[in-house]
């Protein structure tokens, strides 16, 4: 049977088995706990988005239950089985589970049997009352715990040079050090406009400022040489703006 214990154990201990196997990051099935995410991105606000239907490919992470399920909420300890088996026998309407969203990843604060028993049956989504939490740096659905260091140093950065929402909606660094780099690139731009007199008030002004006149300046400049343009403009300035163009 599809949705049964056994078969959701196994088929989660056998993807743990190809990850070693396949010499894959061995976090890359872990799953994400909300108060680590939380604090490598940084908290803005918070909402209610009342009660809608969650695509399950998105619930990644848990609030408090590390231990118990893996990324794609397989069960990873044995004593789940008995709860388990009597959510999977009934036949009533279960109730919305809740969830808290960062940016496209949702974390269980409530029902995690059901968001595992709705990926073991198949389901693409689950119904679900969704408090969000806005955060400096973008939450993205890929995102492991080993891409937690790279993002506390993009919070860092956000917080120095506080760009608009929808840049950075399109940020990633695999380096903290780069994130740290190109801060320092972006206050000396600053500074040097002070010089000749131009004084930015604010650090939303600087971020603006060095964003429209110095980032896509470079970024036109490598299309227009035929260079190799990284996937996002952020790697393309670290590549080309701050040494070669």
């Amino acid at each position: 049977m599809g949705d049964s214990f056994g078969s959701a154990w196994w088929r989660g201990y056998a993807a743990q088995l190809k990850a070693i196997a396949d010499a894959r990051r061995p976090d890359a099935l872990a799953i994400m706990s909300l108060s680590e995410t939380l604090a490598a991105l940084g908290r803005q606000s918070e909402s209610d988005e009342g009660v809608c239907d969650v695509p399950l490919e998105g619930v990644v992470g848990t609030v408090a239950r590390g231990g118990d399920f893996d990324r794609q909420f397989r069960p990873r300890n044995r004593a789940l089985r008995e709860r388990w088996e009597v959510l999977a026998r009934t036949s009533a309407e279960l109730p919305p589970v809740r969830l808290v969203r960062l940016g496209d990843m949702y974390f269980v604060e409530d029902g995690h049997h059901r968001v595992a028993l709705s990926r073991a049956r198949g389901s693409t989504t689950v119904r679900a009352r969704v408090r969000r939490i806005c955060t400096v740096a973008w939450a993205l659905r890929c995102l492991t715990v080993a891409d937690l260091p790279s993002k506390t140093a993009e919070r860092m950065f956000l917080e120095r040079v506080p760009l608009a929402d929808d840049v950075r909606l399109d940020l990633w660094l695999d380096d903290p050090a780069d994130w740290f780099r190109l801060a320092d690139s972006a206050e000396a731009w600053g500074f040097r406009q002070t010089l000749h007199g131009r004084p930015l008030a604010s650090r939303e002004q600087l971020a603006e400022a060095w964003w429209h006149e110095e980032v896509r300046p470079v970024l036109e400049r490598v299309r227009l040489r035929g260079l190799c343009a990284a996937p996002r403009d952020i790697e393309t300035y670290l590549s080309y703006g701050l040494d070669h163009v």
